[in-house]
């Protein structure tokens, strides 16, 4: 991952990167998951980025050590919000094909600083929002992630459209009731969420691509 660090300096088309490892179970807790990483990296175009994903020495290196690995395109729907003081989703960077409110599959990426002080209740309340997306019947893929253990976290989930995804985020659940915890007691020194529709995928997770059961309006 290192080392990683270092070449993606050198990768001029990527507009914002960010590594990150990931959490047991489905992502979401703080122990670390040593076996699963991830990129995220923002391209000007779809075009550039599956060519620089198929080619560029950092992908092919880290696809040489992996027993299995999945990419998935997307654009940004929406993004409010900052990341390391940017928002490096604005939709106005997508294409202009990109619709302007979500319609069909959508992917969801929820980023947070944690502020130190309120790590002890954050994270107490992480299992319960992990039991319940893990048993939602609806959610295609998701996992947490994320850039520095307990205080920089990461969400990512892959919905069949917007209105199961927002039952689960502000129904009365574990989730509805952290997001009001969170909105009350300030949780967060910065926070970033975005919406993005998908653009199409590679290679398998866990055996399967997740995408395959969904229609993909962009890449029909």
């Amino acid at each position: 991952m290192g080392l990683a660090r270092l070449s993606l300096r050198h990768e001029d088309q990527a507009r914002f990167w960010k590594l990150c490892g990931s959490g047991t179970g489905h992502g979401f807790t703080p122990r670390p998951n040593w076996g699963v990483w991830s990129i995220l990296a923002v391209w000007p175009d779809l075009a550039t980025a599956e060519a620089r994903v198929a080619t560029s020495p950092v992908w092919q290196r880290w696809r040489a050590r992996a027993q299995e690995s999945w990419t998935v395109y997307m654009t940004p729907i929406s993004a409010r919000g900052t990341w390391a003081g940017a928002n490096p989703f604005a939709p106005d960077s997508a294409p202009d094909s990109a619709p302007a409110a979500p319609s069909g599959p959508l992917a969801a990426l929820t980023r947070a600083t944690v502020k130190p002080s309120r790590a002890l209740r954050f994270w107490n309340r992480v299992p319960g929002i992990s039991d319940v997306i893990g048993t939602d019947p609806y959610v295609a893929f998701k996992i947490g992630i994320g850039e520095v253990p307990l205080l920089h976290q990461v969400t990512f989930s892959i919905w069949p459209d917007t209105a199961s995804m927002a039952a689960f985020a502000r129904g009365d659940g574990p989730h509805g009731r952290a997001i009001r915890a969170v909105r009350e007691g300030n949780w967060f020194a910065e926070e970033l969420y975005a919406r993005f529709q998908l653009l199409g995928s590679e290679g398998t997770w866990q055996g399967r691509d997740p995408l395959a059961g969904l229609t993909l309006p962009l890449a029909a």
